[in-house]
């Protein structure tokens, strides 16, 4: 395809900036002077968080380098914020690591491969997002014992971002839009390089996330009482709302969840709506989930439809301010539930349909609403060898490329990038330095629980 006017005079742009903000200048970092104790930074967050559950979080936090980096966003956002930037603004994850990538169901029921969480979107500087995500792989090499490959893979995350962005930059704004990965994609793109026995695991892998439906949640989740169904408890980690001394009983539950879900309903689209109301809540539960996000208020919601057989479960999630806006703009929505939908419908080529979000009618706390575990699965980094974790770099360096010329200016960013390896050597000497530094807070982090300056336990 020809190079468009707009698109080369995109390009130049991108590559005048070069002079004012040199690539290589991204591979130097060090921490400032007055950098806050990262102990600190971290127990800040628990403020607000349901109290009980903050050592849970901790403990998580401790079982390796690498699940200490899942929830540190709030600590590299101060880091990164005095680093050199381009100025070209993209709808940014804000915590673009390894682990928030993988597979779901798109509305046509595919298998679609792209960023997936988006707690902490905003629109920001795309080199901070790449720079996460190649930390997040030389942390995961380490933590795997494949240290020689360490700088290696970081390099192949970025070059991926840097030949993918060079492509979108040359295709035409609804090309770029409608780009996306399916698994299918996947076995394409590596079929040169997967053997027999990968093929094999990665249709149980495809088999397995396909199995992630309503009726494998109600299976897992679930248990038949008096023709209905109700979540099993299984505290600390699933705690019913009626098992709660403040609530005490289903009915006060049914009462709480209609008027939760009037708002939640309010958000999607009439269609949407339609068939939202055919279903009745008939019970939730508080749910401990991920890493980072242990002790914000989180809970799964068990629907009825036809009959008892008939199961949808919703994911409530509470959404708090980005840990980006203590260095960036504010958000544009008044509502985080909203930062977090908006931002997740831009970054995605395929969204789930039912997201939404609303206000806490008792306590004020915004929330955003999905599809619980829908097809949804991503990659276990205790099982990944070293070539396909380097193949896992290439693709996450790709989708990231993708998600951000959704919003950003493909052609200025490719053209700053270029065709060398100048960005990717820099982005790689980053991330050495980055996870140094990284190790070295989850050391401080893991003496601050031995020594009993703050509290953790598995639950």
């Amino acid at each position: 395809m020809a190079t468009s006017a707009s698109s080369e005079s995109g390009r130049q742009w991108g590559k005048s900036l070069r002079g004012l903000v040199p690539r290589s200048s991204h591979g130097t970092w060090s921490p400032a002077p007055e950098r806050p104790d990262p102990v600190d930074v971290v127990t800040s967050q628990n403020a607000d968080r349901m109290q009980f559950l903050v050592p849970i979080r901790h403990w998580r936090m401790s079982q390796s380098p690498f699940a200490f980096y899942r929830g540190t966003a709030k600590i590299m956002a101060g880091d990164l914020a005095p680093t050199p930037n381009t100025g070209i603004t993209a709808q940014i994850c804000g915590d673009a690591h390894l682990s928030n990538f993988g597979v779901y169901g798109s509305p046509e029921r595919e298998l679609v491969f792209d960023v997936n969480d988006f707690d902490e979107t905003l629109p920001g500087p795309w080199e901070w997002d790449v720079k996460r995500l190649a930390t997040s792989f030389v942390i995961a090499a380490r933590h795997r014992g494949f240290n020689k490959k360490q700088r290696g893979y970081a390099v192949q995350a970025t070059a991926a971002y840097r030949d993918a962005m060079a492509t979108f930059a040359d295709m035409t704004y609804l090309e770029a839009w409608y780009s996306t990965v399916t698994f299918d994609d996947i076995y394409e793109a590596f079929s040169d390089q997967i053997t027999k026995k990968q093929t094999k695991r990665g249709r149980k892998f495809v088999t397995k996330a396909r199995s992630k439906d309503n009726l494998h949640s109600l299976e897992k989740l679930a248990e038949e009482v008096d023709d209905t169904y109700r979540i099993v408890a299984q505290p600390p980690l699933i705690i019913p709302l009626r098992d709660l001394p403040e609530v005490g009983d289903q009915a006060e539950v049914g009462a709480i969840m209609e008027d939760e879900l009037l708002g939640y309903l309010a958000s999607v689209p009439d269609h949407l709506a339609v068939l939202l109301k055919r279903y009745r809540p008939v019970d939730v539960a508080v749910k401990v989930v991920g890493v980072g996000s242990v002790g914000t208020r989180d809970a799964i919601v068990l629907l009825e439809g036809r009959d008892a057989a008939d199961p949808f479960f919703l994911q409530v999630k509470e959404a708090g301010p980005s840990v980006l806006e203590g260095h960036l703009p504010a958000s544009r929505y008044k509502n985080h539930g909203q930062r977090v939908v908006e931002g997740q419908q831009l970054m995605q080529a395929a969204s789930d349909s039912f997201l939404g979000w609303n206000i806490g009618q008792v306590t004020g706390t915004h929330y955003y609403w999905r599809q619980l575990k829908d097809m949804k699965a991503s990659v276990d980094i205790e099982k990944e060898t070293s070539k396909s974790l380097s193949r896992y770099a290439q693709l996450c360096g790709w989708t990231l490329a993708r998600a951000h010329s959704r919003s950003g200016d493909a052609a200025a960013i490719a053209g700053y990038l270029g065709s060398g390896s100048v960005f990717d050597d820099a982005i790689a000497d980053f991330a050495l330095t980055y996870a140094d530094q990284s190790e070295s807070d989850f050391s401080a982090f893991t003496n601050a629980i031995e020594s009993g300056r703050i509290d953790a336990h598995e639950g």
